[in-house]
């Protein structure tokens, strides 16, 4: 059962000019009207075991090469949502995101109400390779991040 689908992206975009990978994935949640911030926190607060399994393992990885392994835990929740450092919000718009010497990204949750009281949720993620090894990272984590986003969409259901 899977209610998860692809978006069209269109760049550039102004949350991160210069991006030059994207992706986007939208699913409709019935019956419950969320706010941007909601979303967020619903779906990246709290990942599936298998989930974060994958994160440990590219950490690990990255403590190799000198990448950063997401928000400061000891930040306050307020400026994080999971591992994502959080860069603005509104009511139907959260922006999340990190730079790194490989690339920089953004991710994007989107809500809007349907008019029958549900929710219409996107995750779009917005990526600026700034190297080859950016370009390479990215080709590597891609099938992994096309299995993750809309496993994690589903937790809004």
């Amino acid at each position: 059962m899977s209610n998860v689908r692809a978006v069209q992206v269109k760049l550039p975009d102004f949350r991160l000019p210069g991006a030059d990978w994207a992706d986007c994935f939208e699913i409709h949640v019935a019956g419950r009207v969320l706010t941007a911030m909601e979303a967020a926190r619903l779906t990246l607060g709290t990942m599936p075991g298998w989930i974060r399994l994958l994160v440990q393992i590219r950490n690990l990885f990255a403590s190799l090469v000198g990448l950063k392994k997401g928000a400061d835990r000891s930040l306050a929740a307020e400026t994080r949502i999971g591992i994502f450092p959080l860069i603005s919000q509104s009511e139907s718009t959260v922006v999340l995101g990190l730079d790194d010497w490989h690339l920089d990204f953004r991710l994007v949750v989107d809500v809007e109400g349907d008019g029958a009281g549900g929710t219409r949720l996107r995750s779009m993620t917005l990526v600026r390779r700034k190297n080859l090894f950016g370009k390479l990272y990215i080709g590597v984590i891609t099938p992994f991040h096309r299995l993750i986003v809309p496993a994690v969409l589903r937790s809004a259901l």
